[in-house]
């Protein structure tokens, strides 16, 4: 049976409810707390710390400010989760990772965290993860892995590396989730789960208090039901003026679609979907182009070796004297392959990366928008890729292919689920420049209405 829930519940409806009175924070709380805890339910996997009894105490008094009439946020009194690899105060942060479970606890909460609290938010536990978010996958073998909602009864992988972020969504036991995004870590579990995911430009959230895979790459992402679930949310991690995103008009938008590479490999089921997605957005007076992208195949080249993940990932994890024998394998040889890059080599990337970010934009100026599948294959099994070390890797480097163009451009993007009824859910993405945050999630609200 699948414990995802059946009634949408966005932010607004939420806020909504609370206002006339016909909830109370508490009482939201109670319901994530309860499905979280559900036996016959996937909580035990999506958290690797639950917070009922301090979740509680929050929305108590959450209710309190309610009553006062002081309005804290848009997403004050609301059960938010974390992933685990923000800090909290006085809580060890294991970033997925068994080798952690017994880590010194945390001095302070994580910037984006304490913003949070600030906020009003009703913290509920911290979620499951991939180990150090370094797989797009989305498999922890030290805490399990919570199964994809839309087919329990065949365990499907959830994606990662925010796994247990996306199914806390799924199956109500959080209205929206905080999760990080390196090369997709928001975007994949949210595409593969059928919710939306939002990448920030890096720069926008403090990463202060977060457990870092790559500095240059890494970003604080969020999954909601709904692109302005989205957008609320991300005002709050950004310390901006209260979120007041309109929708564009999807007459004024121009899609660009890359044909080359972000379409190699694709499945049948996400092909047909995509382009049904791009047909209604025509319809509804979307204008749609065509455009050829070579920097996608260069920046696939020069990653070929690691990236700049690898190489930042094995010089943080050398210097924290961790025992690697502890980790996952198909982790490590990752972050292991960062010790044959030479320092000349990394430089040379960060300066290729410099100059590819602002070729590429010049370039491309005529394409504020560019859309194209997040991820090119639906959630295959769980268990085919746990017992196939090579079909691991496989998929995860197409499931990371297409999302991490839009890190290493110091971008931000969307996923917007784009299926029909009851299929598999199929993510659309859609990227914008540097900084363009916010003219992108009105740009997704467009987007979003036609699809929906």
């Amino acid at each position: 049976m699948s414990h995802r829930r059946k009634d949408v519940e966005t932010i607004r409806s939420a806020q909504a409810r609370l206002a006339s009175g016909a909830t109370t924070s508490f009482r939201l709380a109670e319901e994530a707390i309860e499905r979280a805890t559900d036996a016959d339910g996937q909580g035990r996997l999506v958290f690797t710390r639950l917070f009922a009894e301090q979740a509680k105490s929050m929305a108590e008094a959450a209710d309190r400010f309610l009553e006062a009439g002081v309005e804290l946020s848009a997403i004050a009194g609301l059960p938010i989760s974390i992933k685990d690899l923000f800090d909290v105060r006085n809580q060890a942060t294991t970033a997925g990772s068994a080798v952690l479970r017994e880590a010194e606890p945390a001095a302070a909460d994580a910037c984006v965290v304490a913003r949070l609290k600030r906020a009003g938010a009703v913290i509920v536990g911290k979620t499951n993860m991939t180990e150090f978010a370094y797989s797009g996958v989305g498999i922890n073998p030290h805490f399990g892995t919570p199964a994809n909602p839309h087919d329990r009864a065949n365990r499907l992988i959830p994606g990662g590396s925010s796994s247990g972020a996306a199914v806390s969504v799924t199956d109500g036991m959080a209205l929206a989730a905080i999760g990080s995004d390196t090369g997709g870590s928001a975007r994949i579990p949210a595409a593969l789960c059928g919710v939306t995911g939002f990448k920030p430009t890096q720069r926008r959230i403090p990463l202060e208090g977060v457990f870092p895979l790559s500095t240059s790459l890494d970003s604080v992402g969020t999954i909601a039901r709904t692109v302005e679930c989205c957008a609320l949310v991300d005002a709050v991690l950004a310390a901006e003026p209260r979120d007041e995103t309109k929708a564009l008009s999807p007459r004024g938008l121009t899609l660009t679609v890359p044909r080359n590479y972000v379409f190699d490999g694709l499945d049948a089921h996400v092909a047909k979907t995509f382009e049904a997605a791009l047909g209604r957005l025509s319809e509804a007076g979307a204008t749609i182009t065509e455009e050829h992208f070579p920097e996608f195949e260069e920046i696939a080249q020069l990653n070929s070796q690691g990236g700049l993940t690898a190489p930042e990932a094995f010089a943080f994890h050398r210097r924290s004297g961790a025992n690697f024998s502890g980790y996952d394998p198909l982790v490590l040889e990752r972050i292991l392959a960062g010790q044959s890059i030479t320092a000349a080599e990394y430089v040379d990337l960060r300066e290729a990366r410099s100059r590819m970010i602002v070729r590429f934009q010049a370039a491309h100026s005529n394409a504020p928008w560019i859309v194209c599948p997040t991820v090119p294959i639906a959630a295959p099994p769980i268990d085919r890729l746990k017992n196939d070390a090579d079909e691991f890797r496989r998929v995860n480097r197409l499931l990371l292919r297409n999302p991490s163009l839009v890190n290493f451009l110091d971008g931000c993007a969307l996923s917007i689920p784009c299926q029909g009824p009851g299929e598999a859910p199929v993510g659309l993405m859609l990227m914008g420049w540097t900084g363009t945050d916010r003219a992108l999630l009105s740009a997704g609200l467009a987007i979003e209405m036609v699809l929906h």
